[in-house]
């Protein structure tokens, strides 16, 4: 990516840079199928999805999960995902603004909540890792918040100033751990929530990944 210059983008993967949105209501209605739920829309996902994720099972359910409920529901919705996500493709866009952004002597990583192990081999498959400083996925169990995981994440990214980083994602778990380690961020309304839920975190909220990196350049500088 040549000389960085300072500014640097964590990318989340889920609905930012990788276009997911059908195999993930897909993968959520499965599951919801598992406890006798009705399917929900992806309007009904959007406005109610929230992390940690037995918080969100538990707007519609009127409780949280048993233990036993939520390992059924989660390997339900993983075994789904894994089969359909094969079909979802990348962001518009997202390959031009990923050279760009190196191009112009920045640093990117990925970090995402998707198991680590099926992460790196689906962005290699996509001929994007060498964009990447480090591609990061969840170790551990699901269902929890991004904040311990990006601590670690800015912690092995030598060089990388995290008054100068941007996270960019589409949940507001996103800006959470942005602000665990004094980075900023942008979410994108193109993913897991609406525009309505994001606009809540009080950060800077656009429709398009142009506008997040556009937003990234000015924040960052």
């Amino acid at each position: 990516m040549g000389k960085v210059t300072g500014a640097h983008i964590v990318w989340d993967w889920n609905g930012t840079l990788f276009h997911d949105n059908d195999a993930i209501i897909g993968a959520t209605n499965a599951a919801f199928g598992e406890l006798g739920l009705a399917p929900i829309t992806m309007e009904q996902y959007r406005a109610l999805y929230c992390v940690p994720v037995p918080k969100f099972y538990e707007r519609l359910l009127g409780r949280l999960p048993t233990d036993a409920e939520w390992e059924v529901m989660d390997e339900t919705f993983h075994r789904y995902y894994a089969e359909h996500r094969v079909a979802c493709r990348l962001t518009d866009g997202a390959v031009e603004l990923l050279t760009g952004w190196g191009a112009a002597g920045r640093s990117q990583s990925i970090l995402s909540m998707y198991v680590h192990d099926e992460l790196v081999p689906l962005v290699r498959g996509f001929g994007i890792e060498a964009h990447f400083l480090r591609v990061d996925g969840r170790t551990g169990p699901s269902g929890g918040s991004k904040a311990e995981h990006m601590e670690r994440h800015l912690a092995a990214l030598v060089g990388v100033d995290a008054a100068r980083t941007v996270v960019i994602g589409d949940a507001a778990d996103d800006a959470v751990a942005a602000m665990r380690v004094g980075a900023q961020a942008v979410l994108y309304t193109g993913g897991s929530h609406s525009r309505a839920s994001l606009e809540g975190v009080g950060v800077p909220v656009v429709d398009t990944l142009a506008e997040a990196v556009a937003e990234a350049e000015r924040i960052a500088a």
